[in-house]
């Protein structure tokens, strides 16, 4: 099983000053999209000089679109993409996580700001809890913290 180090979750930021942080969610698994967002901002919520806005689109492949346009027209310091992709009983599964993972990978490399991937791709429902707070912590907390950890990466170049 991979795990962050066990502090990870502890590392003060506050010295980061005012960011905006866009987070990027979908409607699909809305519930486990919700809580992955939740637990972003109950990390965010540490830092009153970031700026959080909470943007929502269909479905993960429509992430890296939504994304792309929004740095095309605004700034952001950071983004986030939650998504959850449960597998089915098609091929259609491996189509959609492939397309959010290239898209999102992409924008990483190209955009100025950093871009966290936090689409779960799993088997089944129960390993998205496992993900929310369960034995594989909570991916929506790593996702906010991985943010102010490249924010501050990039603030200290």
């Amino acid at each position: 099983m991979a795990t962050q180090p066990q502090d990870f979750l502890e590392k003060d930021f506050s010295h980061l000053g005012e960011k905006k942080v866009i987070i990027f969610s979908t409607t699909w698994n809305q519930e486990i999209n919700t809580e992955l967002v939740n637990g972003a901002i109950e990390i965010f919520g540490k830092y009153p000089n970031l700026q959080i806005e909470q943007l929502v689109v269909p479905g993960s492949v429509e992430l890296g679109y939504a994304i792309k346009q929004h740095a095309l027209k605004h700034t952001a310091d950071a983004y986030i993409a939650f998504g959850c992709v449960i597998r089915g009983g098609t091929p259609h599964f491996d189509y959609v996580c492939q397309a959010a993972n290239d898209s999102i990978a992409r924008l990483n490399l190209e955009l100025e700001s950093p871009v966290v991937f936090g689409v779960l791709t799993l088997e089944n429902e129960a390993q998205a809890w496992e993900r929310l707070g369960g034995s594989h912590g909570h991916k929506g907390k790593e996702a906010a913290q991985t943010a102010l950890a490249m924010m501050e990466f990039k603030q200290n170049l």
